[in-house]
């Protein structure tokens, strides 16, 4: 007999992921469509600090991305521009090379707090501009096995390797009251 899952995940009680690096990257992630047993979609709810970016500069080769701005301000990197964001913006990422690699800069004073959807596209190719690393996924979920990365000059990398996060301190100062 099959077991009924609730469909329902209240945010406070979603699996969240803590990071950080250096002083410009910090994120809480709220784990919300992987936790319902999506296997298409990929959704999440991200908290970023102020001053602070969640990721490095990125692109996908296989996947969109979507993002809803709940709460705060910030810039959006895109390939070589800049884009003031603030809550209820709704941005828009298409899989390509390094002019659609993308970023969010919390450049406000309260936390930055962004819903993100993402298809769910495996094998993947992540592009690290800033850094010259590529990453790839093999297969879905937590499988450590599953992704690596590599930089031109490394056979591995780790995620922060390479990601001094000058851009984000420039946008940052740029922005300061």
């Amino acid at each position: 007999m099959a077991t009924c899952r609730s469909p329902v995940l209240s945010l406070d009680e979603a699996p969240t992921v803590s990071g950080s690096s250096g002083e410009q990257f910090c994120f809480t992630v709220y784990e919300l469509a992987h936790t319902l047993g999506a296997r298409q979609i990929g959704a999440s709810v991200t908290k970023v600090p102020p001053g602070k970016a969640a990721f490095p500069f990125h692109h996908h080769r296989a996947n969109e991305e979507h993002f809803f701005v709940l709460q705060g301000r910030g810039v959006l990197r895109v390939g070589a521009e800049q884009y003031d964001i603030k809550a209820y913006d709704y941005l828009f990422h298409p899989p390509g090379d390094a002019s659609e690699a993308h970023q969010l800069i919390n450049t406000g004073a309260e936390d930055l707090v962004y819903l993100g959807f993402s298809t769910m596209v495996v094998p993947e190719v992540v592009g690290y501009p800033d850094s010259g690393k590529t990453g790839v996924r093999i297969a879905r979920g937590g499988d450590p096995g599953a992704r690596f990365l590599i930089r031109d000059d490394l056979p591995r990398a780790g995620y922060w390797e390479g990601e001094d996060g000058r851009q984000v301190i420039d946008i940052v100062n740029r922005h300061a009251p």
